[in-house]
């Protein structure tokens, strides 16, 4: 009897050990999983917006199986810092500006030819949605361990916003210090129009502005308006609309291998589904945020139509330059300019 009962125990021992990993993969299969996202711009911004109404639409296809938190206004990083926390595993989701991620890929400058400037938005897609943006999101995705689920989020046009120098004009720019929100190109473009630049975190800028460290900025409307930067001291702004921001959206490699394949393609359509929406979304918030910084007595000038034309014909001469100083890829040029065609 007593050689019959261990026999007995030594069999549910084994029968245990087996179905242990069945138990922990069923365990695992019911964890929930969290994405944290980090953004540098507040709540009311376009870009939070869309990604905070993404995160719900995921939660709520998942069944609660994944979740998403947003921290905003830079709590956890400003996005020129936000690719380090990226590699390093402290978020698992950002949506950065082109623009901060030219020192990892250079060829993120590239909507900043002269080729886009003073150019309609579509345009622009044209390009990023294209090949020029296919070049460029698998470069950034071997660099930064990370899988981008679709189109970029649109920010909008770029202009230039002043404090107490009036903008009427591309001679107005001379010998002023110019925010730049990062990037060798608008660097570029700042010098081409005689200013100085000068690289400012965004949460940095309304005090750095009150505070006189830079005397003009470049930025669009809803940037100008969510940050109320006319309590900073803007006073004027110059819509030459140099060219079209926009961010791109990345999960970490570590988070997106913990998905199940159907998990995968529910993220991937869900951006799919949404992301005209939220650049419809960003367009109408820009032209709300004209409305709210002329209200507070921002002077707008916007150029003519032959007056852009004349300043991107200039840059034009410049360009083979500035691609140089830039380390855009000659083959990223070439698939620009097929993407475009006739519009450049």
């Amino acid at each position: 009897m007593p050689n019959d009962l261990t026999r007995r125990a030594l069999g549910r021992a084994a029968l245990g050990a087996l179905a242990a990993p069945a138990i922990l993969k069923t365990a695992r299969a019911d964890d929930v999983l969290k994405i944290r996202c980090s953004l540098d711009t507040a709540p009311s911004h376009p870009r939070n917006q869309g990604v905070v109404d993404y995160l719900k639409k995921v939660e709520a296809a998942s069944g609660g199986k994944i979740t998403g938190e947003v921290f905003h206004s830079g709590q956890l990083f400003a996005d020129i810092n936000v690719s380090k926390a990226l590699l390093q595993g402290q978020v698992e989701m950002a949506v950065p500006g082109l623009w901060v991620l030219t020192g990892i890929v250079p060829d993120t400058d590239f909507v900043q030819l002269p080729l886009f400037y003073g150019q309609p938005a579509e345009v622009t897609h044209r390009a990023t949605d294209g090949k020029p943006g296919q070049y460029v999101a698998a470069q950034l995705e071997k660099k930064l361990r990370v899988h981008i689920p679709g189109p970029w989020m649109d920010l909008g046009y770029q202009n230039w916003y002043s404090t107490k120098t009036p903008l009427t004009g591309p001679d107005s720019f001379k010998g002023l210090k110019i925010r730049s929100p990062g990037g060798a190109a608008i660097s570029w473009r700042i010098k081409f129009f005689g200013g100085l630049p000068n690289v400012t975190p965004w949460p940095n800028v309304p005090l750095a502005l009150s505070q006189g460290t830079f005397d003009a900025l470049v930025s669009t409307d809803e940037s100008v308006n969510s940050a109320k930067l006319w309590d900073a001291g803007v006073r004027y702004s110059y819509a030459d609309h140099q060219f079209m921001g926009q961010y791109v959206p990345m999960f970490t490699d570590a988070f997106w291998g913990k998905l199940s394949p159907d998990q995968q393609k529910m993220l991937t359509d869900i951006w799919a589904q949404n992301i005209g929406g939220y650049r419809a979304a960003a367009f109408a918030s820009q032209a709300n945020a004209r409305k709210a910084l002329e209200a507070n007595n921002i002077k707008v000038t916007d150029p003519s139509a032959a007056e852009l034309a004349e300043s991107r014909k200039k840059m034009l001469a410049q360009q083979d330059g500035m691609i140089k100083d830039t380390n855009i890829s000659p083959d990223l040029v070439k698939l620009v300019q097929e993407s475009i065609g006739s519009s450049a």
